[in-house]
């Protein structure tokens, strides 16, 4: 390869390390998978160099900023480049592949490394996440896990993962159970454009021919939200309904959701935003369980009196084969009960995908004949 011929994304898998030139802000809101942060300008001097160059001069900016970049490129090659081999390969991007990687990817070839420069930087990566779903989306072959709130979808998606079926786990891309209730204790939701990376990054490992097991989600997962064209297709999609027993969900919930009762204030406080739904005598019942860790109670009414009501007639609403859908009765989300309810969905998936090759291959015989 030329070391005047920039990069493209295709090539990038080509290379021993992808390095993010990017500040470290840049690179936490969205970042290639697999890349590693080494700013030659951390945030603090990003945004210096910014007002300087606003305020004082391109050139006071420049000049300036050599410095910093200088200091950062130095402290890099003493330690985070240091066990490098003379034929290492690192790839480098910034924001539109222009100063910064281009600074570091002179001094890393002075050294003798063949490095190269992603061209557009980032920029670029993110045209590719936009274009890779578009693209790949309106192909896959869903088969939409539906139930009620409790009903362990989730987990025997991951049972399913375990199987080794193709599973579009949104839920875990976006770090939220998509429920009021749903951040996870300590963790923070990915930037919407770090969460679509992943998504585009799991699509890409598709195959297409192969059924793809998704939980039929809403538009938004806590902050995020998904793209359209996953929305629309996900509801035009064949769907699996769960059906739990209440007494099955509720046993189930207060395993998920146990880290709940070690936060009561915080309970109390999120049950306080369905007041205008369900009354202030509601929720001052519920917040008093929530302030006295009684999950069992909570969770039940939370089932019976929010979740349940509204949720057959919104499946219906958003999910065109609602009415076909078919149906895996549960009344045990153990563990065990889990994987047996995902041995139950991949018989019918294959009950399906026999009669979908069935009638394919009538449709062929009929296109021949004609």
């Amino acid at each position: 390869m030329s070391h005047r011929q920039p990069i493209r994304i295709a090539d990038r898998h080509q290379f021993d390390t992808l390095i993010d030139a990017r500040s470290p802000a840049e690179f936490a809101q969205d970042h290639i998978p697999g890349a590693i942060n080494c700013p030659v300008l951390d945030n603090e001097e990003r945004a210096r160099i910014g007002t300087i160059y606003k305020q004082v001069s391109p050139f006071e900016a420049k000049r300036l900023g050599a410095a910093m970049v200088s200091a950062n490129l130095a402290r890099h090659l003493q330690e985070t480049f240091a066990d490098k081999p003379a034929n290492w390969k690192p790839l480098v991007y910034c924001w539109r592949g222009g100063l910064r990687s281009g600074s570091m990817v002179t001094w890393l070839r002075l050294v003798g490394w063949d490095a190269q420069q992603l061209a557009n930087g980032y920029k670029s990566y993110r045209g590719h996440v936009i274009e890779l779903i578009d693209r790949l989306v309106p192909q896959l072959r869903l088969q939409v896990l539906c139930g009620a709130t409790g009903s362990a979808k989730t987990r025997v998606l991951h049972a399913l993962a375990e199987a080794g079926e193709q599973v579009l786990d949104l839920e875990g891309y976006a770090s939220h159970k998509g429920s009021l209730l749903g951040n996870l204790p300590g963790v923070e939701q990915p930037s919407q454009k770090y969460f679509e990376t992943l998504l585009a990054q799991q699509l890409e490992s598709f195959d297409p021919s192969r059924t793809v097991y998704v939980e039929g989600e809403s538009a938004k997962i806590g902050r995020v939200s998904l793209p359209l064209v996953l929305v629309e297709h996900m509801r035009q999609s064949p769907v699996i309904a769960l059906d739990a027993t209440p007494e099955a969900r509720l046993a189930y919930l207060l395993r998920d959701y146990a880290y709940l009762g070690d936060d009561p204030q915080m309970l109390a406080d999120k049950l306080g935003w369905l007041k205008e739904l369900q009354g202030k005598e509601t929720i001052s019942r519920w917040q008093a369980w929530a302030h006295e860790r009684s999950l069992s109670p909570l969770f039940s009414e939370l089932m019976a009196q929010h979740y349940d009501p509204h949720y057959e007639r919104s499946q219906e609403r958003h999910f065109t084969q609602w009415r076909t859908r078919r149906r895996v009765q549960a009344d045990d989300l153990s563990e065990a009960g889990i994987t047996a309810l995902a041995r139950q969905i991949l018989a019918l998936a294959r009950h399906d995908t026999g009669r979908w090759m069935g009638h394919r291959r009538v449709n062929q015989a009929f296109e021949s004949a004609v």
